[in-house]
């Protein structure tokens, strides 16, 4: 499964990428980490399955004023709420979206369902 979300997020981040957009990545160098870092921008894959998310309240480092891209896969439709400055939400829809975020400030910034209460990431912005 994770080898298929790895090939399936390549192809679209190439595809994005041709068009001229920045943020996205095709790395070579996947882990078993949730985020993979890049040139471009760092991506954080998000697991969302019945009420269970992965990554599950991590703490994750990220750059400020570098794109964040969060690769959701989600077996229904939902929301994301983004405890940044200015708050965000992130609206996605079942299967495979990316959505591309920027921070300005360090601090801690809490990414979280509120439909399953939970904590998805914690950004560590630096």
């Amino acid at each position: 499964m994770r080898r298929h979300k790895l090939l399936v997020s390549a192809v679209v981040m190439a595809v994005v990428g041709l068009a001229g957009c920045a943020g996205n990545d095709d790395s070579d160098d996947a882990s078993e980490d949730p985020t993979t870092s890049a040139d471009a921008g760092q991506v954080i894959e998000v697991t969302i399955e019945g009420d269970s998310v992965d990554p599950n309240g991590e703490k994750v480092d990220v750059d400020a004023d570098q794109p964040v891209v969060l690769d959701i896969t989600a077996d229904a439709p939902g929301e994301i709420h983004v405890h940044s400055t200015p708050e965000q939400e992130i609206e996605y829809d079942a299967g495979e979206s990316q959505h591309t975020l920027t921070f300005d400030r360090p601090g801690t910034v809490e990414v979280e369902s509120h439909t399953l209460e939970k904590v998805i990431v914690q950004l560590q912005v630096r």
